[in-house]
């Protein structure tokens, strides 16, 4: 665990340090001929069913930082499963690859759709979740993905997108939107084109949906990722701040969608 993620998620979560302990499994599913693993946490120590968080990975892969993620939703008290995207453990430090593995993915919308409501069924699948709470969250190409379950019509409390590629709903997609959007944005993120975040605003507007858009100011590209700085690419770079900031500001959303 990196050392700022690890405190971080320590002064977050004080309330809970005498819970039980978190519980991993890794779970084999398909999405068609595509065989998937996905990665499933909970504390054993709450009772009952919990609301359910899907997590879905950078264009890295879901690697340690994605993993790490769920354990802090877990220590929440939520039960998180991470889809897997890629499949065959594909985990990869190199942009190209990663690139060339993403763009298979979202090149056809109803494929990308489709593999992430095959791991939303998993987590709506799991004895230790209420099927009626559900949300999902992403990073960077995960967050576009949970924004995609969102213009798909998934039936979820709330979707958050942190520094997620900000694709534009469709006129028909607009039409599916039926879910709380939370858009965390790094205000200096040079991937991120302004004419696309004006497109993407405008789409929501027309769709009348439930959304709320919130800047931070110098935050770059993959601003959560603590690792971001060693990947060596120009414009990537982690912020603690505003790392910390939209954490807490998903919790917040968190309390918000799930309090009935």
């Amino acid at each position: 665990m990196h050392p700022i993620l690890g405190l971080s998620a320590a002064l977050l979560l004080l309330p809970t340090l005498a819970l039980g302990a978190l519980q991993t499994e890794a779970i084999a599913y398909r999405d068609g001929d595509a065989a998937l693993r996905g990665y499933l946490v909970y504390d054993d120590a709450r009772p009952g069913r919990r609301p359910g968080i899907l997590v879905a990975h950078e264009w890295w892969g879901l690697n340690d930082y994605v993993k790490q993620r769920a354990r802090m939703l877990a220590e929440l008290g939520y039960v998180a499963f991470v889809l897997d995207m890629y499949g065959d453990d594909r985990v990869t430090e190199h942009a190209q690859e990663a690139k060339g593995w993403m763009s298979q993915i979202t090149a056809n919308t109803q494929v990308w759709q489709g593999r992430a409501q095959r791991g939303l069924e998993v987590l709506k699948s799991q004895e230790r979740v209420d099927p009626e709470k559900l949300a999902a969250i992403g990073y960077c190409f995960g967050g576009a993905t949970a924004l995609q379950l969102a213009y798909a019509g998934a039936e979820l409390k709330g979707v958050v997108s942190f520094h997620g590629s900000l694709p534009p709903a469709t006129e028909e997609q607009q039409a599916r939107i039926r879910t709380p959007l939370l858009i965390a944005h790094g205000e200096a993120d040079g991937f991120i084109p302004a004419e696309r975040i004006l497109a993407f605003k405008a789409a929501l507007e027309a769709a009348g949906a439930d959304w709320q858009m919130v800047g931070y100011g110098g935050a770059r590209h993959a601003f959560t990722n603590p690792d971001a700085d060693r990947y060596g690419i120009e414009g990537i770079r982690y912020d603690p701040k505003a790392d910390a900031r939209s954490w807490a500001l998903m919790q917040s959303f968190f309390e918000e969608i799930f309090a009935d």
